[in-house]
């Protein structure tokens, strides 16, 4: 068994020894010096899964993508200076979609701050816009010696007290509000001391998590409303697989005035719900519109990639918007009438029973609309050349089953929305700040962290973006990457005002000659590529017959027809 080895810091013990107590396990280390102490502390200890990321930003998003599949806090730890700011892209991201992450960033004493010491910089409350918890910690002198001055000892024990206290506010605040927290750390040298047993027995102050309730009169209320209303449309965010109970899913399906709306991202799958949202609304008239519009808005989960539906809603706004989340609600509508501060699956136990079934036409109506939009859809996708709309058509036909998909950002996650999935997949993708950076690094800590078959589908830009996100040595052999390369931020060519010309090419779609073959040879991957239909179909085949080796496919798509082929395709409903 392996020797438990401690720092001789007792501030270092102490945060390890807390987030032992608190069941946080999982420790992404980038190397550096200063946080010498904490990486001692954290990969001595039998009890923790450490991992070593060079890259500050890539580990960051790599914990991230841990943190998204367990559900539980993962450790950051890095050495003082501009490391620090590295994290920050993973931390917004982290803090728009609650995931819970750590921060531990090794630091120097405050008396060193700003008198021109090498790696420093101010620290304090650097994430103060994006995070739940910033604690500052009071850095101590270890020495070899006893140290007999009662007054230094009382110093030595209130400063003690304070960082115990800090401590654990900030990873309770990561655990009860799932999010980012900071906790910085400044550290006197010397960093490299161990002991075999600890110096402190840190207290650790129990999580209590936040209990909401939704008051007898409200609820009466929205009772009274619900069962009076006909059209009620329910719209689904990011959501995390299984998160909403099945039975509620099938109960609204029986009910003829509630319309579900579902992103890719939602991970729920029923025949009942619409499903591609922008293939239904895109070319409505003023009419449907409002026929469309609801009385009544419920919405659960995350970020709506649809701007479509935003822009909807904003301008046929609903009645009541009511939007049930344990943590928070955006007024991304405008409108929001009612936070209710529970659980999906709680509020509806609550909820529904007391509700009725109310005659109405509007989901018959509009379902039957999208039965029409799925055979436009086909009809249009069986001429099609080939371009990126037939290649994601290709892939998520294709794709075995039961397996977890990461989007990327941009295009990607957005051609995704135009095809049904199947309900096999488990979907994923980076949309609190909906950014293209660390796509790669949080699939890669996803698949690690939830040992499923996965595959990464990205864009050309979110690829080489990200590539240092390869620069890892806990990519499983079974993890796969379908990068579609257009040679540019393709997306950018469908924004309306867009002209032809070398400052659009240069600075906004951003047009290059990369491929991902050099990267494979480097990082250990098997690689192959596709540059027509027949050509991915055998790709994706090859692709998933090995599981041992990491894999990428990469299909070159031509940069000026997909945009015409994008738009063409939403002009074919009219």
């Amino acid at each position: 068994m392996k020797k438990h080895l401690y720092s001789k810091i007792p501030l270092a013990q102490t945060i390890v020894a807390l987030c032992k107590a608190k069941g946080i396990h999982h420790i992404v280390i980038s190397p550096g010096s200063r946080n010498a102490p904490l990486t001692i502390g954290f990969s001595e200890h039998p009890e923790m899964f450490c991992y070593s990321i060079v890259d500050e930003r890539c580990a960051a998003f790599f914990a991230l993508g841990i943190a998204q599949q367990i559900k539980k806090p993962v450790v950051l730890v890095c050495t003082s200076g501009s490391a620090l700011l590295n994290y920050y892209p993973a931390i917004s991201e982290a803090f728009y979609s609650d995931i819970p992450l750590v921060v531990l960033s090794a630091d120097r004493p405050i008396e060193r701050i700003d008198i021109g010491d090498g790696q420093t910089i101010r620290q304090k409350n650097v994430f103060d816009n994006h995070i739940l918890y910033s604690a500052n910690l009071y850095s101590e002198v270890v020495t070899e010696f006893d140290i007999k001055d009662v007054k230094i000892k009382q110093k030595q024990h209130e400063a003690q007290k304070h960082n115990e206290r800090e401590v654990n506010i900030a990873l309770n605040k990561a655990i009860e509000r799932k999010g980012p927290v900071h906790i910085n750390v400044p550290f006197y040298e010397p960093l490299y001391d161990k002991l075999e047993q600890p110096t402190i027995s840190p207290k650790n102050i129990p999580v209590e998590y936040p209990k909401y309730d939704i008051s007898e009169e409200l609820c009466s209320e929205m009772i009274t409303q619900w069962n009076t209303t006909d059209r009620k449309m329910i719209l689904i965010g990011v959501n995390s697989p299984q998160a909403i109970a099945k039975q509620w899913i099938d109960h609204f399906a029986n009910d003829q005035s509630v319309l579900i709306l579902t992103e890719t991202t939602s991970n729920i799958y029923h025949s009942s719900h619409i499903n591609c949202i922008d293939q239904l609304i895109t070319s409505l008239s003023e009419e449907e519109f409002e026929e469309l519009q609801p009385d009544i808005l419920l919405t659960i989960g995350g970020m709506i990639v649809s701007k479509r539906i935003k822009s909807f809603l904003r301008q046929y706004q609903p009645k009541s918007h009511w939007h049930i989340d344990a943590k928070k609600a955006y007024d991304t509508y405008f409108c929001l009438s009612e936070h209710i501060k529970l659980d999906p699956n709680t509020f509806f136990s609550c909820f529904l029973p007391k509700t009725n079934t109310v005659d109405s036409v509007y989901k018959s109506n509009w379902i039957s609309i999208r039965d029409q939009r799925r055979i436009k859809h086909q009809e249009y996708l069986e001429q099609v050349s080939f371009t990126d709309l037939q290649v994601f058509e290709t892939i998520f036909d294709k794709i075995p089953r039961n397996q977890m998909i990461q989007l990327s950002n941009s295009s990607t996650v957005r051609y995704a929305q135009l095809f049904s999935l199947d309900s096999g997949l488990k979907v994923f993708c980076n949309r609190g700040t909906s950014g293209i950076d660390g796509c790669t690094s949080t699939a890669i800590g996803a698949a690690l962290a939830s040992g499923d078959n996965t595959t990464l589908i990205t864009g050309d830009l979110s690829f080489f973006y990200d590539s240092n996100g390869l620069w890892n040595d806990y990519i499983p052999p079974n993890f796969k990457i379908i990068i579609i390369n257009n040679n540019g931020g393709g997306i950018f060519r469908i924004l309306p005002g867009k002209e032809e010309s070398s400052n659009f090419s240069t600075y906004f779609e951003t047009t290059h000659r990369l491929t991902a073959e050099h990267l494979c040879k480097m990082f250990g991957f098997e690689y192959q590529s596709a540059n027509n239909k027949e050509e991915v179909i055998d790709g994706i085949r090859e692709m998933y017959k090995n599981d041992n080796l990491p894999q990428i496919l990469e299909v070159f798509t031509p940069r000026e027809e997909n945009d015409s082929t994008l738009i063409d395709y939403f002009k074919y409903f009219i």
